[in-house]
């Protein structure tokens, strides 16, 4: 199994290599060099599955006893053998329950994984690296969380002063660990995005403090993500059984894995996005446009991104894996601030991908009627991916599922606001709000940033 890169000039990498660039030295995505085949089979079992599924992406690189046994390790810190339950609403449309990690959202499926992942391969190569990491507000606990204390990595996020919730806030920064750092950016997520790119960008300095990555631009995380559509679709009806989803997204990785799926053999005739106001991503699937305004503040601060790196994944996909084309439309949009999809590849889109925007109003009215209807209480970002899987739904003969990304308990506030209910947090986070908090407060500035990063990372 090759990984190459989205904009087609970086060396072409095997798994183990890939893990660890992160982000390619073009600037590129890293990617299958091509699709394998999803097999027959299934019986929704989160663990088994998953070892089948990345598998297929991981090649020779690792054994297949030393990837289950990673694989049954990172899934044993859920707090439930099922993973990621599955749970019917009142309309027929299935919540597919991603939060049942130790930061309460669906982040930790990935990283758990990832963590693990990197562990083993600097240990067989006797090699340390740095992370660097942006976050709108999951990310970054679920990283600190599957990399804390680990000899090898030393952790840095970043995410954007005062526009994350305060528990999304207190799980990065009351962790006590002598790798794990914590910068708040005074600026927006696309800020903190912008500088992880720009330090992988300066070659020097990415080389000298050996700088890898664990947001959703590491492949690894999106290869970990395909696994919950397969299983979801396994407890369902099978694998070659049609089932549809609607995803709630910001940085398009989450639902990028889902088209991974359909591209490796799942029958999925329907994927659904659903953002809120930040809706550059509704813009492109009902539009096949896209311009960057301001990132407005909203009450899923999780989807507050006006640029959406994985996008470029799918891109690479629409334009038949011209990695110059690429690098051309998006070193056009970053000029302008504006793309346009040509007519015949947008009509390509419309086939199986729809999209939906929704408001905080819309939002806040939707968790009160689903609490009232069924007693299900949904976190706002949730709350998108039941209105996008309502609103946008073209077959109700095919079951639905709408990813259910975290906890309502990380977003008290919207869900007090909406059902006169405060959530309270898992008893394993109980006194969060009790606990120092360790973080930095930054100007936007590369520099200083860099400095940061070269000071608090650990040499032997």
């Amino acid at each position: 199994m090759r990984y190459v890169s989205t904009r087609g000039a970086a060396p072409v990498l095997e798994f183990g290599d890939a893990l660890l660039a992160g982000l390619a030295s073009d600037g590129g995505l890293y990617v299958p060099e091509s699709w394998s085949a999803l097999p027959e089979g299934g019986r929704g079992n989160y663990v088994e599955t998953a070892i089948e599924i990345m598998a297929l992406f991981v090649g020779n690189a690792i054994s297949r006893d030393d990837l289950a046994a990673m694989v049954s390790d990172a899934y044993a810190t859920f707090d439930t053998p099922e993973v990621t339950p599955l749970v019917e609403l009142h309309d027929g449309i299935h919540l597919l329950e991603l939060f049942h990690g130790p930061t309460l959202a669906f982040k930790d499926i990935a990283l758990q994984m990832v963590g693990r992942l990197f562990d083993y391969e600097l240990d067989r190569r006797g090699q340390r690296v740095t992370v660097v990491g942006a976050t709108s507000g999951d990310t970054g606990s679920a990283a600190i969380e599957a990399c804390r204390d680990r000899e090898n990595v030393d952790v840095i996020i970043l995410h954007p002063a005062d526009r994350v919730s305060d528990v999304q806030r207190r799980q990065m920064t009351t962790v006590e660990a002598d790798n794990v750092h914590n910068v708040a950016v005074e600026g927006t997520f696309d800020d903190c995005q912008d500088l992880v790119k720009a330090m992988f960008a300066d070659v020097a300095f990415r080389d000298q403090v050996r700088l890898s990555a664990v947001n959703s631009i590491n492949w690894a995380r999106v290869m970990a993500q395909i696994v919950y559509y397969v299983v979801a679709a396994e407890r369902l009806g099978g694998r070659r059984s049609p089932v549809a989803f609607a995803v709630p997204t910001g940085n398009f990785g989450n639902v990028f894995a889902g088209h991974v799926a359909r591209r490796v053999g799942l029958n999925v005739p329907q994927l659904v996005v659903g953002t809120n106001t930040n809706d550059v991503l509704t813009q492109f699937f009902t539009e096949g446009t896209m311009a960057i305004a301001e990132v407005v503040p909203t009450t899923s601060p999780s989807m507050d991104i006006q640029i959406s790196s994985n996008l470029e994944r799918l891109l690479y996909e629409i334009l038949d894996r011209d990695g110059a084309e690429v690098a051309a439309r998006l070193d056009a949009f970053r000029s302008t601030g504006r793309f346009q999809l040509n007519p015949e590849h947008h009509a390509a889109l419309s086939d199986n991908w729809s999209a939906a925007r929704f408001g905080d109003d819309i939002v806040k009215d939707c968790i009160a009627a689903e609490a009232d209807r069924s007693g299900i209480v949904l976190d706002p970002h949730t709350a998108v991916g039941v209105l996008a899987g309502r609103a946008a739904r073209r077959d109700p003969s095919i079951p639905l599922v709408a990813l259910a990304t975290a906890h309502p308990a990380k977003f008290p506030d919207a869900v007090e606001a909406a059902t006169g209910v405060r959530p309270e947090l898992p008893d394993r986070l109980a006194g969060l709000h009790d606990r120092p908090e360790r973080l930095t407060r930054m100007p936007n500035d590369l520099a200083v940033v860099q400095e940061f990063v070269e000071a608090h990372r650990r040499v032997r």
